[in-house]
């Protein structure tokens, strides 16, 4: 994510050996190691706990909140280096996390809940309509689907913003906007480009 490129060797961000590398040499400016404030009013006002879907977890900073909450979750990353430092991170929680393929990847268990940090903007536009249609399949009708979203369009990436009509267009098929507002503190790569989004699954037929 934004960096002269010739401290790496890989880059293209479909591949995992791109950020096996990042985390190795421990550039990960894109990581925030805490919860977000929006993330935990979502949890606390909840009428119950929710099992939860992190595609793309990173470091997994949420996983603690949510499993401490007794909020059921599954956490995947398909960088095997990410995985294991956020295992390593975890301590209890440490069985969350798994190495996975997010667009082959069926969660053992049904879901109520997806959270999105970071990993629709990590991959490049022109897979974005296969992220969205992924969501779709994995949720109920009345799932939902809850995160941080990256406006920049003008950014080559990764990472790679959206413009807000285009992602309303991607989502809106599927989903119907429930929640959306600044987010109250971001990183430096994201600040004052994100914003804190709730969708809810529509009732739409969804092609498998």
């Amino acid at each position: 994510m934004t960096a002269s490129t010739e401290r790496f060797i890989h880059r293209d961000p479909l591949a995992s050996a791109f950020w096996d590398e990042r985390v190795t040499r421990q550039f990960v400016p894109w990581d925030q190691p805490d919860v977000p404030v929006e993330l935990a009013h979502f949890v606390g006002q909840a009428e119950q706990p929710m099992s939860v879907f992190i595609p793309g977890c990173g470091m997994g900073h949420e996983v603690n909140h949510l499993a401490q909450a007794g909020w059921p979750v599954v956490a995947i990353d398909f960088s095997l280096e990410t995985v294991n430092a956020a295992r390593a991170a975890l301590d209890l929680h440490a069985g969350c996390v798994m190495q996975a393929d997010f667009f082959s990847f069926v969660p053992p268990t049904p879901i109520d809940f997806i959270y999105e940090r970071a990993f629709l903007c990590a991959l490049p536009r022109s897979r974005w309509p296969y992220v969205i249609h992924r969501w779709a399949q994995l949720l109920p009708i009345g799932g939902l689907l809850g995160g941080f979203f990256f406006f920049d369009s003008a950014l080559s990436g990764p990472p790679f913003g959206a413009d807000r009509s285009q992602l309303d267009s991607l989502m809106q098929p599927y989903f119907e906007l429930l929640d959306d507002r600044p987010a109250a503190h971001s990183v430096a790569v994201f600040a004052g480009r994100e914003r804190w989004q709730v969708w809810r699954r529509r009732d739409a037929t969804v092609s498998q």
